[in-house]
């Protein structure tokens, strides 16, 4: 029983009372949920819907409580029921109950912890979206792991969703990297406001060899092209792909930027001052109205930013999630206003995502800057120091809005102090359980045959509880948009798995024969792969069978 069949069970039994005593149904909950208690001396789950329904019930919570307890113990797989407390209900299972969802894990396989808690909703997520002017740096990195196991998780909650890349190919930083990558071609210094670094250096030699007498132009064009080809390939190389690679310069070539102006117009909110057009943001609390079309006829960046949310919306996205970096505070205010501006709801329709600093140490100290890239540590240099793995775990295994260090030392270290090597090791055990299981001729049998009640052991049952809890999960990290949630409920799995592999032994030893038990600890050993392989599996991390 799953903490889902459990919380349906505790609601299927709330609405029996409700009948039996002549409440209205009306003011039950379409759902309710149960959660492990601090104490497990107070049972495996604890429910306070006797609390939430008193007043609307209008009997005592104890009362309710009483009641509840007297028609959820009836039910099948429950071997108590207590109350605490002014209304709180303690509820322990009975073996059978507790062990048959090592079995559902392991015939749902991948399809574990998928729900339909986001069914419905239609999701842009655009993370990265790094200028084509130099290579991913730190920043961009973290987000491109965060980005794409909120991806992951968001599907597996059962929302629709479109991952974006924002290519920004137009605009004055486009300039500077054309006059730094012609500048280099002709060994001249690059601009005092160009970029720097070996990038440019090898972008405009390859440009050279391909047209020796390219213009600016063609360094512009061409240097896009080549700086894009070479990110796609970094990310493609880190586990990331993009549903959709949208291109600013689409937006200025398709006139989507007189169409979101004519929009916004024809919502009442624009003005003209000083030769200029300006969005009225202030109606919706910015705290300065903002230039959409400057007085010479130049859009400014924002407009594009107007224009491609709009794009977005009329795309069929109820809900467009942005991912920005730590220096884009100032950005949330402004996007939001302008989301009401187009007669959205910014708290539905508009969702701005800041993530903080990582800085890469070792012994205590920053890494040095990348050589290639001269000023920043990039996607490569962080892969080349921890791996693929490694540095995906890493980054997303903390908040985003916290600034992380990441020691390259603990990282890459094949120790217990390793979170990714600390879960990894797990789905390298169980496997390896498994292998060693078959080699003695020890295998599940049919589900028929499996006998959940064996699973009595103080630590299975307790490997049985933190698999339960993966669902639940995978829903809140999707929902609240935090996937370090799944990684650190992986490694307490991979705790809970550790004791049980120390007590619990599955294959038989020497001349004993085999039984049930060993079958019935074979099942909770392959579903404790499935739960570690498929929260992996979100975070886009392998899920290793050997190590």
């Amino acid at each position: 029983m799953t903490p889902a069949d459990l919380a349906a069970t505790v609601l299927s039994a709330a609405r029996a009372v409700f009948v039996a005593r002549g409440l209205d149904v009306a003011d039950l909950p379409a759902a309710t949920t149960v959660e492990r208690p601090r104490n497990p001396e107070h049972g495996d789950y604890a429910s306070t819907l006797a609390l939430q329904l008193s007043k609307k019930a209008g009997v005592p919570s104890r009362e309710l409580a009483e009641a509840l307890a007297a028609e959820l113990g009836a039910q099948p797989g429950i071997k108590s029921v207590e109350i605490a407390g002014p209304g709180f209900l303690n509820v322990r299972l009975d073996a059978a109950a507790a062990g048959q969802l090592a079995r559902d894990i392991v015939l749902a396989g991948a399809e574990y912890g998928h729900t339909a808690r986001l069914a419905g909703q239609h999701i842009n997520l655009e993370f990265v979206s790094a200028n084509p002017t130099g290579p991913v740096h730190i920043g961009g990195v973290r987000w491109a792991a965060v980005g794409d196991a909120l991806s992951r998780l968001l599907r597996a909650a059962g929302a629709e969703v479109g991952t974006e890349y924002y290519f920004n190919d137009a605009g004055s930083q486009i300039d500077r990297f054309a006059k730094s990558l012609y500048a280099s071609a002709k060994g001249e210094p690059v601009p005092e406001d160009g970029y720097g670094g070996e990038y440019i250096a090898e972008i405009a030699a390859t440009i050279r060899a391909e047209a020796p007498d390219a213009d600016l132009d063609t360094f512009r064009v061409r240097g896009v092209e080549l700086m894009f080809a070479e990110i796609k390939k970094s990310l493609s190389e880190f586990g990331v792909h993009f549903d959709t690679y949208f291109n600013e310069k689409d937006l200025h070539e398709r006139g989507e930027l007189d169409k979101a102006l004519e929009r916004l117009r024809a919502q009442g909110h624009l003005f003209e001052a000083d030769g200029a057009t300006w969005l009225r943001t202030t109606d919706f609390g910015d705290d300065k109205d903002r230039v959409l079309r400057k007085s010479d006829g130049d859009w400014t960046y924002f407009a594009a930013d107007c224009a491609y949310y709009l794009d977005k919306r009329e795309r069929g996205f109820d809900r467009v999630v942005i991912m920005l970096g730590a220096d884009h505070h100032g950005y949330i205010g402004r996007m939001k206003a302008m989301s009401a501006c187009f007669g959205d709801d910014p708290a539905v329709n508009l969702e701005i995502l800041i993530g903080q600093m990582v800085n890469l140490v070792r012994d205590g100290e920053p890494v040095r800057m990348s050589k290639r890239a001269g000023t920043v540590v990039t996607l490569e240099d962080f892969v080349e120091a921890l791996g693929v793995d490694a540095a995906r775990y890493a980054l997303a295994r903390y908040s985003s809005d916290s600034t992380i260090d990441i020691d390259i030392d603990l990282w890459t270290r094949a120790t217990r102090d390793n979170p990714v090597y600390y879960v990894q090791y797990v789905a390298a055990r169980t496997a390896n359980v498994a292998r060693n299981a078959a080699e003695v001729g020890l295998t599940r049998g049919e589900p028929a045959d499996f006998h959940p009640g064996l699973l009595g052991h103080e630590k299975e049952n307790d490997l049985l509880k933190a698999l339960g809890e993966y669902p639940a999960v995978v829903a809140g990290g999707a929902e609240l948009r935090e996937p370090h949630r799944v990684a650190r409920y992986l490694e307490e799995v991979a705790g809970a798995y550790h004791r049980f592999y120390d007590q619990c032994r599955v294959t038989p030893l020497g001349d004993e024969e085999i039984n049930d038990l060993h079958r019935a600890r074979l099942w909770l050993n392959d579903a404790t792969r499935t739960v570690i392989a498929n929260g992996l599996g979100l975070l886009g991390v392998g899920a290793p069978e050997r190590m």
